[in-house]
């Protein structure tokens, strides 16, 4: 009964997302390609963070990487080597997320937390597939999320956090809070001894003020930003504005994604040359 409520509301809450979803190499070293060559293996060695072995493994994505998967219109990447192992959104199709976690050798059954950016399906419509997968997981998500939502995960048995401010999640690991006004989102931050990794679902509250924030709650130079910044249909001038901060901001590594847009992922390579990542689905990037 429990795994019909769930289902019952998870489908419900795709639907009305339907309707909100309006717009619609760092260091080459050891391993990493050279002028925009693709690694065999699609894994990349960043020497740069506290966490022992951290990795990021982009499972969902709308941007092709690696052979033998499959792209879909959302984002997920999973997050190994901090102290919980977390995936962060779950992509806008479970069949998808698990086929690509299968072929990519990654078992749900050791995610221990889920982090929602936002409510949007194209994030949190492969949650209901995950969870008959795993359902020990703790679900972090913006309190603003819906409470039909949140109530049917909870008569699930799922362990829900609510965030709404600045919100840690494990060691080295926290949340920017709700950011935004119409849409509340919520971007993941790894505090490294090099600086900060931010890693953002959709930017829909402003990517300059996402990694802003970042900065003002940590307190630290940005080591590497990625995940969608939603800056596709963006003009060139304002794409220049935005570069100019990142710029400000001190950025060193990027890998705009999901929502980013061809033409602003052309110009942050252009401006990032070799500290800019090509990042799909099957990418890997390594942190030592």
């Amino acid at each position: 009964m429990k795994k019909k409520k769930l289902s019952i509301l998870l489908v419900l809450m795709l639907v009305m997302t339907i309707f909100t979803i309006l717009e619609i190499n760092i260091f080459h070293e050891n391993g990493w390609a050279k002028g925009g060559q693709v690694m065999n293996n699609g894994s990349e060695k960043f020497f740069a963070a506290a966490v022992k072995n951290l990795n990021i493994t982009v499972i969902y994505d709308n941007n092709p990487y690696i052979e033998g998967l499959s792209t879909a219109w959302g984002f997920s990447c999973l997050i190994r080597g901090t102290e919980k192992t977390i995936l962060f959104d779950t992509g806008g199709n479970g069949t998808i997320l698990l086929a690509n976690m299968e072929r990519l050798g990654i078992d749900p059954g050791k995610i221990d937390i889920v982090v929602l950016s936002h409510i949007h399906g194209d994030h949190v419509g492969g949650l209901e597939k995950l969870l008959e997968k795993n359902k020990n997981v703790t679900i972090y998500l913006p309190g603003s999320f819906p409470n039909r939502f949140k109530d049917g995960l909870k008569s699930a048995g799922i362990k829900i956090t609510e965030v709404q401010g600045f919100t840690k999640i494990c060691e080295d690991v926290y949340s920017t809070g709700e950011l935004g006004t119409w849409i509340k989102e919520q971007s993941l931050i790894i505090h490294t001894d090099k600086g900060i990794i931010l890693i953002t679902g959709c930017s829909h509250p402003g990517i300059v003020k996402i990694i802003t924030k970042a900065t003002e709650l940590i307190r630290d130079d940005v080591l590497f930003v990625m995940g969608g910044f939603h800056l596709a249909g963006i003009g060139k001038s304002e794409l220049g504005e935005i570069l100019h901060s990142f710029r400000k901001l001190k950025v060193k590594h990027v890998a705009p994604c999901h929502c980013s847009g061809d033409l602003a992922r052309q110009m942050f390579k252009k401006e990032f040359h070799n500290n800019y990542i090509n990042v799909g689905v099957g990418r890997v990037i390594q942190f030592k």
